[in-house]
């Protein structure tokens, strides 16, 4: 007996095409393919993109993106105050507690695609994040400072300046891949055929995404990473990270909250609560 077909391939296909159209909106009906499809693996990633990734996912390459790490500083001297800001450092500058737990020039980007929309939408060039730990570690690096005779120097934040154009990238990255899935299905349908069926669904998405069928499969998903630009301003707020012994990246035990905001604005313009990984 042959599978049934499925129906839900034109409009996936149309909204994956339609650059003005909502990826969400786009990922919602490849959900819905993949459960006509009985494809858990299709459904698990769709929907992880959606609402974001959480403590114990592995977190796909094209979600983890460069960005420059900034310090903000206040010089106290001749009886007031300097301030810099967005003042760029090398990871080899931070202090000891925050590279052993894997703060760098890489930042995880885990919330679903909606929340980052909203930040593209809002943001101009970039947004300030700062990583977990991150009064701590101005602390530490104000104590070296007048250590070595700065007295005057303080530190107030450390942060990453994260270009909008990665998130961007982020985004686009999945949309493509959704691209990929609907021409793999496509051009496993003979000349004739008006809508696929699971088997060849299941073969497009392995060869999209990686995704792997059977029951205890794994989503793996391969991309190139997204470039970063520099550019306006923003800030971010971070829960501080609990205590550990096991040294691990930082994003595998911290949840993150970012606000983006305009370049002259005062106000916050989005808050993206990021999920702590394991």
């Amino acid at each position: 007996m042959n599978p049934p077909d499925i129906q839900g391939l034109e409009q996936l296909e149309g909204a994956v095409l339609d650059d003005k159209a909502s990826l969400a909106s786009a990922l919602r009906r490849c959900l819905m393919l993949g459960g006509y499809a009985h494809h858990q693996e299709l459904r698990a990633w769709a929907l992880k993109e959606l609402e974001g990734y959480a403590a114990d996912d592995d977190l796909p390459a094209y979600r983890r993106v460069p960005a420059a790490l900034e310090i903000n500083a206040n010089v106290h001297q001749f009886g007031g105050i300097t301030q810099y800001t967005g003042h760029r450092i090398s990871h080899h500058q931070l202090p000891a507690p925050a590279r052993e737990r894997g703060v760098g020039e890489m930042v995880p980007i885990l919330n679903g695609v909606k929340e980052l929309e909203g930040i593209v939408a809002r943001a101009e060039k970039s947004i300030l994040v700062a990583p977990p730990g991150s009064a701590e570690y101005a602390l530490i690096m104000t104590l070296q400072q007048r250590k070595a005779g700065n007295e005057g120097m303080e530190i107030t934040s450390l942060h990453w300046d994260v270009a909008v154009a990665s998130i961007e990238g982020v985004l686009d990255h999945i949309r493509t891949r959704l691209t990929q899935f609907v021409s793999e299905v496509r051009a496993s349908m003979p000349p004739g055929q008006q809508n696929p069926n699971p088997a060849q669904i299941g073969d497009a998405a392995e060869r999209a995404f990686n995704i792997s069928a059977g029951d205890n499969a794994t989503v793996n998903i391969n991309a190139p990473k997204a470039q970063a630009d520099r550019g306006a301003t923003a800030s971010a707020n971070i829960n501080e990270p609990a205590t550990t012994s096991t040294r691990q990246p930082f994003w595998h035990r911290t949840a993150v909250i970012w606000t983006a905001v305009a370049a002259v604005a005062a106000v916050a313009s989005a808050i993206i609560a990021w999920v702590a990984l394991k």
